[in-house]
């Protein structure tokens, strides 16, 4: 590499600590603000869903505390996939020079993993197929429960199982990486970012998925036992 180069090679909080990042440009914002707009908005869709299916049931039969919890999930699902793992899918390219406030959350995540700041290419896949998928079916899946569609657990089984393929995978290549993408063992990057706020993608969609197979199940068992008996 010659000098020119090397000059411009800007310092970074990233890891491994050897990661030349030439168009890089630190935040200039705190931390707080990103977890501040993360939080704020998911709980303001929470409270809204929740009023929302508490009105409703005031017309129509309840859906009943579980239920209405998931739903609001799935809400926030549609947001988080939609619009910021969107923005990463579509400017993942240009995120460590750029500092619009999503690609500033983007790059203060990646002080957790490094692969959203450097565009890997195992990140950019899983995340443009969360956005284009999960993003717009999680949003299907409350429509479906609100209209009581026939396939609605079947919605829920799909965008469950897809979340959770996504995250084991997710979690199993920086395992495989030797975790070399962050500091591991840091309270905030690592066990915050990168293994809290992933892992409710482990532990909610499991949940979901065992209920939804019950539901199923239940209605193979009595389509199975309606069925006349051959002689």
């Amino acid at each position: 590499m010659g000098p020119e180069a090397k000059l411009q090679v800007v310092p970074h909080p990233y890891w491994p600590r050897d990661l030349e990042l030439q168009h890089y440009v630190p935040n200039d914002r705190p931390m707080w603000q990103f977890l501040a707009f993360l939080f704020s908005v998911s709980g303001v869709l929470l409270i809204f869903t929740w009023m929302a299916l508490r009105w409703r049931s005031q017309k129509e039969a309840p859906l009943g505390t579980w239920r209405s919890l998931a739903l609001c999930w799935f809400i926030i699902c549609g947001f988080i996939h939609g619009v910021i793992e969107g923005w990463f899918s579509l400017y993942h390219r240009e995120i460590a020079g750029d500092q619009s406030f999503l690609s500033q959350l983007w790059k203060e995540y990646a002080k957790g993993d490094s692969r959203y700041i450097i565009s890997d290419n195992f990140t950019v896949c899983v995340e443009t197929l969360t956005a284009c998928l999960w993003g717009p079916l999680s949003l299907w899946t409350v429509l479906a429960f609100l209209w009581r569609q026939p396939h609605r657990y079947l919605l829920q089984l799909t965008v469950s199982l897809g979340q959770l393929y996504g995250d084991i995978l997710y979690f199993y290549t920086e395992y495989r990486d030797g975790f070399s993408h962050g500091e591991m063992g840091h309270p905030i990057y690592f066990w915050f970012y990168f293994v809290f706020m992933n892992a409710l993608w482990v532990v909610i969609p499991s949940l979901l998925i065992i209920d939804a197979w019950k539901h199923l199940s239940t209605s193979q068992r009595v389509m199975d036992a309606n069925k006349p008996k051959r002689h």
